[in-house]
């Protein structure tokens, strides 16, 4: 039996529903966040409740539980699932009314719910890289928000998808942003480049950590827009996200970046997320790379 956390109690997940009025189904009101678990331990965990709370609170909704109730209820469905490696989602919408495109008046109560699912690393990509495209970017203006209208970022996915990529870089203009689910990286004369954490791009949990890595081990880093010129040009080119972790980018549009394979930089930067890893999750038992 698997279970899921629905607002506050942990069910049985085939239980686990909610009213076809409920908001996020009829109008994707609201926020969600995904949280990546490495040996049973959630990586990251207090950085991502932050967000989701600020996502929330960023369009109105009030999450029912502080962030050490969310925890020791996520904390509890990963061990009633034992989940080893894999990811937890949840989301919280702004609860079920009769439909009307105004926020419900009275005492509605948000809906959140949370449920694990199963997942390996992406060891073989993590390895040998992945091919991208790029696409135009035609979201809203506040992708800050993890908003559940993930509607651009589908079709994005998916025209890569059916060519064969991996990812689908996004741009406004001649300005990149980010991919359809992961944020962007170039490297060029050895220092990191990805766009600034602003209303274009989702502040990516995993991005933080690169910088903060980068800062660390004495690599340069910026935080600033880049140009689709810039990202042509670059030495290396990589992704981030909660699952994809330092995903190098050896191809976009069907041009090789550079020789066709991960930089070493980039190696390097794999190694030394991994090492952060594992000193919040511990050992990683099959290092992969």
């Amino acid at each position: 039996m698997e279970y899921a956390l629905l607002n506050g109690e942990i069910i049985d997940r085939s239980e686990a529903k909610v009213d076809v009025e409920d908001r996020g189904y009829q109008f994707g009101d609201g926020v969600y966040e995904v949280i990546r678990v490495y040996n049973g331990k959630m990586f990251t965990l207090t950085e991502h409740l932050k967000r989701f709370a600020n996502s929330a609170e960023s369009i109105g909704i009030s999450i029912p539980f502080s962030i050490v109730e969310l925890t020791e209820m996520l904390e509890e469905l990963l061990l009633k699932n034992n989940l080893q490696t894999g990811n937890i989602y949840m989301q919280v919408t702004r609860g079920t009314a009769p439909r009307n495109h105004l926020f419900p008046t009275g005492n509605v109560p948000p809906t959140i719910v949370a449920y694990t699912i199963k997942g390996v690393r992406p060891l073989e990509n993590l390895k040998s890289g992945v091919k991208a495209i790029l696409t135009e970017d035609i979201r809203w203006l506040r992708c800050d928000i993890k908003s559940l209208n993930l509607l651009g970022n589908l079709l994005a996915k998916q025209k890569a998808s059916e060519q064969g990529c991996f990812e689908a870089i996004q741009h406004r203009g001649q300005d990149v942003t980010e991919g359809s689910s992961s944020n962007i990286f170039i490297v060029k004369n050895g220092t990191v480049i990805t766009h600034e954490s602003n209303h274009l791009i989702l502040k990516g949990i995993t991005k933080d950590v690169i910088v903060d890595l980068c800062k660390k081990n004495n690599i340069p880093v910026l935080e600033r827009t880049f140009s689709l010129a810039e990202l042509g040009e670059a030495d290396e080119v990589f992704l981030s996200s909660t699952t994809a972790e330092v995903m190098p980018v050896i191809e976009i549009d069907g041009n090789k970046i550079k020789s066709g394979n991960p930089g070493p930089l980039t190696r390097n930067l794999q190694e030394f997320f991994k090492k952060e890893i594992e000193k919040q999750c511990g050992v990683l038992v099959n290092n992969g790379i």
